[in-house]
């Protein structure tokens, strides 16, 4: 159980506060991230959004006002350290953490890590974790809670595109009784579902529909059919005009395929090497898996990164599927 007590000194006994969240974010990274800075900013605190990203325009909707800023781009890298305290939210791996990890590392204040993934690394931080929670955007709305803050619109439509999305859209098997009452209480508090859904899922464009189509075309089965998988290049992504956000969510579209347990995808990242993305609705652990790349996550949902190439990076993550789904 997470020491809410704890959490609520830090943020008592504390003015300045920077949040960050980890590289190629999704929705319940940031959704967290600006939801946590509006609780704080609500309670009288200074608050820094400060990550290693570029906030990707798919998901610029969210962060309308330009809040969070890009490390070495728009905010100097020292001055974090002028900060009381330093929130980590969504991750606890130093690899998916970009440059902010160097910041962590030198911060001398108090940190804090608020997250909801099996696996992480030792931070230096004091940890307020919750594996069975369905989004770290629950958390967030706890620590809300706990903190007196209200829930306002802004915060129920960061807080809510959070928790939908981590739960595909409530479909999920981390979906419970308390995620559509906590859903429903940010519905109250001035989230729009229907808005959300265009904003995320209905404002595609050309090319984002053609690097699908690729993706789709390359699926193979194994298994009788229990393994998909599939892969992305990066020149698959200059051919059409794709951005890097563009290949989110493709991963769950292959299972789709009826007898599918198992989904497998390699994207090619601009720096070289491949982001794996894994899934699972049977009995394989995805976190397990991807710590053997140097990645983590859950059960049902992991990532990892691999610096080879295509050929043997696939290898090499197939033969780790397989033997873990014997």
């Amino acid at each position: 159980m997470i020491n809410w007590p704890r959490f609520v000194e830090i943020v008592s006994k504390n003015q300045r506060f920077v949040l960050t969240t980890h590289i190629r974010p999704d929705c319940d990274a940031l959704g967290s991230l600006l939801a946590m800075a509006a609780v704080l900013e609500s309670l009288g605190k200074e608050v820094l959004a400060l990550c290693d990203f570029q906030v990707p325009p798919n998901l610029a909707f969210l962060d309308a006002e330009g809040r969070v800023k890009q490390l070495g781009v728009e905010v100097p890298a020292e001055e974090a350290q002028q900060y009381d305290v330093l929130i980590v939210l969504d991750t606890s791996a130093w690899a998916q953490l970009g440059k902010m990890g160097d910041v962590i590392r030198a911060f001398q204040g108090v940190k804090a890590v608020l997250d909801h993934h099996v696996s992480g690394d030792e931070l230096g931080a004091e940890w307020f974790k919750n594996t069975t929670a369905e989004a770290t955007g629950r958390l967030v709305a706890e620590a809300a809670d706990q903190l007196g803050a209200e829930i306002t619109p802004e915060i129920a439509r960061g807080l809510f595109a959070a928790l939908t999305t981590d739960t595909g859209w409530f479909r999920f098997s981390s979906t419970k009784a308390e995620t559509l009452r906590l859903g429903g209480r940010l519905i109250d508090a001035g989230a729009v579902p229907d808005l959300l859904y265009q904003q995320l899922y209905e404002d595609d464009t050309l090319a984002r529909l053609q690097l699908v189509g690729r993706a789709m075309a390359r699926t193979k089965t194994e298994l009788d059919g229990r393994l998909i998988h599939t892969y992305m290049e990066r020149v698959d992504f200059e051919q059409v005009g794709a951005h890097p956000a563009d290949s989110e969510d493709v991963i769950n579209m292959t299972l789709a395929v009826g007898g599918t347990e198992a989904a497998v995808i390699l994207v090619e990242q601009k720096t070289g090497g491949f982001k794996i993305s894994f899934r699972s609705r049977c009995d394989l652990d995805c976190s397990r898996v991807a710590e053997q790349f140097g990645g983590g996550g859950h059960k049902k949902a992991a990532g990892a990164f691999i610096d080879e190439p295509l050929e043997s990076a696939q290898a090499k993550v197939l033969e780790a599927v397989r033997k873990a789904m014997q």
